[in-house]
């Protein structure tokens, strides 16, 4: 039986993951951290007693920064594949918290490379990059070879993590896969992210709620695509026989503006916008109320632009190709909250 160990687990990706190997008969240890309050929520559905008891889930509590904790966990585990997952995921947090962002997405992947290379069994590795690594490109649709210009201290810490993927795998002969990964949403997504906090919001004003949304910048534009059917790319990355860097995206840019208004169309509203900038507020075309406005405390200092992917390499070598993008990821996050709503673990 394989064995696949996935650190944040409890992640949104981690979840999709978790589900895929399991159908595909794999044992999955997963790599959760300890804390007073359990943010498993998004894996409950997972922990029963066929897979638990079986030993076909098994989770683990622990830090990767505790160094020796976690070396003697891959030695007890010998994992055949490793997808490293965890780390502070938020890009506009990161401004708050550069240090912790650095260390959970930079130093971290330094130390988890260090342990697979103590290794005796040679397991192979995905690393989660970001688009983020390219800030703001030149040139677009990005590729594999697009010169990395992150803007934030996120993306900063995510090309450090690929390019020691990179150096472990020329130095020293690991299997070491990086997926440079675009935007991906779903309905477990967290809800300080834009895309859930505009799924959340267009059902409460549904429901009759009377605050308008509050978003920042709209002409911002994301290639978004959907967290399930990235995580089937990542295993297609481990299942070739060569290991290298792959763009994970839709290759469609899809603003904030467009993104909201497909959400709002999902529940039925149509929504007419007015102003420009940071004075832009949107009303419903049936009743006239404000149901969304622009506010500058969502700004960022620095917001990365013309974000979008070419995965050709992914179609071509892994078989890979994305068929949910903007749109159609904002009807189905908004639909999901209206079928049954969730507060996803931040």
């Amino acid at each position: 039986m394989q064995k696949a160990f996935i650190t944040g687990i409890t992640g949104q990706d981690g979840s999709y993951l978790a589900e895929l190997l399991l159908a595909k008969g794999y044992a999955v240890h997963g790599l959760v951290r300890r804390a007073s309050a359990y943010n498993r929520s998004r894996i409950d559905h997972l922990r029963t007693p066929d897979y638990t008891d079986s030993g076909r889930l098994t989770l683990h509590y622990g830090e990767l920064n505790d160094l020796t904790s976690f070396h003697r966990l891959l030695h007890r585990i010998e994992p055949h594949e490793i997808y490293h997952l965890a780390g502070q995921s938020h890009v506009g947090l990161s401004y708050e918290l550069p240090e912790v962002t650095c260390l959970e997405n930079g130093m971290a992947t330094l130390h988890l490379l260090e342990a697979v290379r103590e290794l005796g069994n040679g397991p192979r590795v995905f690393i989660a990059a970001s688009s983020e690594i390219f800030g703001a490109p030149e040139s677009g649709p990005q590729d594999e070879a697009t010169p990395m210009n992150p803007r934030n201290p996120y993306g900063a810490a995510k090309a450090f993590a690929l390019n020691l993927g990179r150096i472990y795998r020329e130095s020293h002969g690991l299997f070491v896969a990086n997926g440079i990964a675009y935007n991906h949403e779903s309905p477990r997504r967290g809800e300080n992210f834009v895309t859930q906090k505009i799924a959340m919001g267009v059902r409460a004003i549904a429901h009759g709620g009377s605050a308008p949304l509050e978003l920042g910048n709209l002409d911002g534009t994301r290639d978004w695509g959907y967290a399930a059917e990235y995580v089937e790319a990542m295993w297609r990355m481990l299942q070739a026989d060569q290991a290298s860097d792959y763009v994970i995206a839709t290759g469609q840019a899809t603003s904030v503006r467009e993104f909201a208004t497909a959400a709002f169309a999902a529940v039925g509203i149509d929504i007419a916008f007015e102003g420009t900038g940071q004075d832009e507020i949107a009303r419903r075309s049936d009743r006239g109320e404000i149901v969304l406005r622009v506010a500058p405390k969502f700004f960022r200092p620095v917001d990365a632009s013309h974000l979008v992917g070419n995965a050709g390499k992914a179609e071509r070598e892994l078989g890979w190709k994305p068929q949910t993008t903007g749109t159609r990821l904002a009807h189905l996050m908004t639909e999901a909250q209206m079928v049954s709503p969730t507060r996803p673990v931040r």
